[in-house]
């Protein structure tokens, strides 16, 4: 298999993710509960784990080492302000935010990411693809219900989502043809995201997963982390 085929393959399966997590939610069909608030709480939790080991194990040590104090917190604080910004924004529009504003600002950047390393660093690739494909997974069934209880069409949801996943090969590869050869760009992109899921898993998703009076469904973020710090120790 080729490169360019490995890398199509990769990135599109970690954003179709997505679209299986929407499905998911799409025949989730069983009564409302406390149990089922609990898991529901516990995922989005658990998506959060995700991003927050993205940003540790993948996105920042490398970042780390290539660029300035100056330059690396120039870039950091940006890319949470600029975050800020549209989700204040989307905010002021009304409407379903968090959940799909997170997976799409962390998707691109990341897949951008994925297409510039993976051809000279396969295990950074590897890892990258893995935690997209893992925080897409919940971000997708959130997003879905997300969306599906603010009014939209349930199908328009999951085509929607299914759509974004074409994004991923298409950012990859231009991550690939146009960042491989610049690292220090690549570097920028990825600490700038970064600085985005932060604010994001803070100002969104970390208070939707507590539940007042249950302590159990924030540990989905502990198991989050837990998960991506493995995979990061098996790559590697």
């Amino acid at each position: 298999m080729s490169l360019i085929t490995s890398l199509l393959l990769f990135s599109w399966g970690s954003g179709i993710a997505a679209f299986f997590g929407g499905l998911f939610a799409r025949h989730e069909t069983s009564a409302e509960s406390e149990t089922k608030d609990r898991i529901i709480h516990g995922v989005v939790a658990f998506g959060g784990g995700i991003l927050l080991a993205a940003v540790c194990f993948a996105l920042l040590p490398r970042s780390m080492e290539l660029l300035s104090p100056w330059v690396l917190s120039i870039c950091f604080v940006a890319g949470g302000a600029l975050f800020s910004v549209i989700d204040a924004y989307q905010s002021r529009k009304g409407g379903p935010r968090a959940q799909f504003l997170a997976m799409l600002m962390d998707f691109l950047p990341e897949a951008l990411s994925l297409g510039a390393v993976f051809g000279h660093d396969h295990s950074l690739g590897l890892l990258l693809a893995a935690f997209i494909a893992l925080q897409n997974l919940p971000e997708g069934f959130n997003a879905y219900r997300e969306m599906v209880l603010s009014g939209a069409r349930p199908w328009t949801v999951l085509g929607l989502l299914a759509a974004i996943s074409l994004l991923g090969p298409a950012a990859a590869i231009t991550g690939h043809l146009f960042l491989q050869d610049l690292p220090l760009v690549t570097a920028t992109i990825m600490v700038f995201a970064s600085g985005g899921i932060l604010y994001l898993i803070f100002q969104d998703i970390a208070p939707q997963s507590r539940m007042e009076r249950h302590w159990s469904p924030t540990l989905g973020a502990v198991l989050g982390f837990l998960l991506g710090m493995l995979g990061h120790i098996l790559i590697h």
